[in-house]
């Protein structure tokens, strides 16, 4: 093979070079915006086997049919994919423009509904604002880490610090507006346990398997976009 063969064969192979700003990538990073205003309003019904708390009493009651026991065991949640398509942009497009998308995405919702309670500069007083806000020091976290070739217990660990770092962010905005609001405790946990509660462990799930559709969904990216 000669050099100049090889050389062009070169050209196209990914090595982990970031992505150069161009038309291509900007444009990208507007569908990326996109792409999670998608996910915001997107519902998913997952259903699994699970063990509850109250196994062994809810066994020992009597006339207990088959269809009854099944139900019990089986568990039904709507997932809303948000984060897990956060972090599947940051690999895919890397930390910089992962940020510009999250930037963007958060100045849109200031002038349209595009957040899941509606938009508008008032937004900023509503509890979950904080889980927003909250992407981009995960963004910048994950986009740092997440050059180059990642091993699955680094990708694991990265996505598990990611995703708990937007929870925590999430519930401290969530209980500064509770005291902003003079709000009772009672509403301040049932929104914290609807948000973070078994979320968390559906998000860093789902934030795992995200991270490596970016990551190879990246390799084209870099041949097409630079």
């Amino acid at each position: 093979m000669s050099k100049r063969i090889q050389k062009q064969l070169n050209s196209f192979k990914y090595k982990g070079e970031p992505i150069r700003i161009t038309l291509g990538t900007l444009i990208m990073t507007g569908l990326c915006v996109l792409l999670i205003i998608v996910a915001t309003f997107t519902q998913i019904t997952i259903k699994h086997p699970y063990l509850p708390l109250d196994t062994i009493s809810y066994l020992s009651q009597d006339y207990l049919s088959d269809s009854d026991i099944l139900h019990h065991f089986i568990k039904t949640y709507q997932y809303i994919p948000q984060i897990p398509v956060v972090f599947f942009i940051v690999a895919l497009m890397g930390r910089k423009f992962g940020i510009l998308s999250i930037i963007g995405y958060i100045i849109l919702g200031f002038f349209f509904p595009i957040f899941a309670l509606g938009g508008g500069i008032k937004y900023l007083f509503e509890y979950g604002f904080g889980y927003i806000l909250a992407f981009l020091p995960a963004v910048f976290f994950a986009g740092t880490l997440l050059k180059g070739k990642v091993a699955f217990l680094r990708v694991l660990a990265i996505s598990t610090i990611g995703v708990i770092t937007i929870h925590i962010l999430g519930m401290l905005y969530m209980l500064f507006i509770a005291t902003l609001r003079h709000a009772p405790m009672e509403l301040v946990t049932s929104w914290i346990a609807n948000q973070s509660g078994i979320q968390i462990l559906y998000d860093i799930f789902f934030t795992v398997i995200a991270v490596y559709l970016g990551k190879q969904a990246r390799k084209l990216i870099w041949i097409v976009m630079c």
